[in-house]
């Protein structure tokens, strides 16, 4: 098919599968994503977990990334990374952060905006170590977000550190760990036809969750 104006704006889909109504929705919002992200596991979807998470420096300059879900409980979500990326910086900069979950199968997305902070060492160190050698050994050789000269300097790097702890245990750098992003606010969108979505919105004030119905 040629690429043209006419040709991207025709594309769309009508979604039909399924309806989500106020009767349907958890009181607690940390409820209602572990019922959609369960089905979602359980659809056998490829990479469930994987989120867009949106960041923005001390200007409100914004950028976005994929990353992986490694957990979640009624405190947050959390995910980890190197603290000295790109993405780190900005969180020091400026500690709020937006998540997305899209399962084009399922015809849902979920939206949660919040605050973040850093979770304890321990439980960077525990996640560290379930991972498998070669991720361990990347997040060391790894100057996440820096300018290098080629692959090469990277892959010559990881050899060296393979060799290094062969037979040692690879200690988690200190730049590297989780975020866990408290939510504020989290909404819940069903795709439905002729572009009239089942949007349901939680938003935390005074400490309690007050959902609400937004326009599609």
């Amino acid at each position: 098919m040629e690429l043209t104006k006419e040709n991207i704006q025709n594309l769309r889909q009508d979604y039909r599968s399924a309806q989500f109504s106020e009767q349907d929705a958890a009181t607690d919002p940390i409820d209602q994503f572990k019922k959609w992200f369960q089905e979602a596991v359980q659809a056998q979807l490829y990479e469930p977990n994987v989120m867009t998470l949106a960041t923005a420096d001390r200007f409100g300059r914004p950028s976005a990334r994929i990353v992986l879900l490694k957990g979640f409980n009624e405190e947050g979500f959390v995910f980890f990374t190197n603290y000295e990326s790109k993405k780190g910086q900005e969180l020091l900069e400026n500690p709020q952060a937006a998540l997305v979950f899209f399962w084009a199968e399922l015809e849902r997305q979920v939206r949660i905006e919040g605050v973040v902070t850093r979770v304890s060492g321990e439980l960077s160190d525990e996640y560290f170590h379930s991972r498998p050698a070669g991720s361990q050994i990347g997040a060391l050789a790894s100057p996440q977000s820096k300018v290098i000269s080629g692959r090469t300097e990277l892959e010559q790097r990881v050899t060296e550190l393979g060799e290094q702890y062969r037979d040692t245990v690879i200690p988690r750098p200190e730049h590297w760990g989780g975020y866990l992003i408290e939510p504020t606010r989290i909404e819940f969108w069903q795709g439905r036809p002729s572009r009239l979505h089942d949007r349901i919105v939680y938003e935390l004030t005074n400490g309690s969750w007050i959902m609400n119905r937004l326009a599609p």
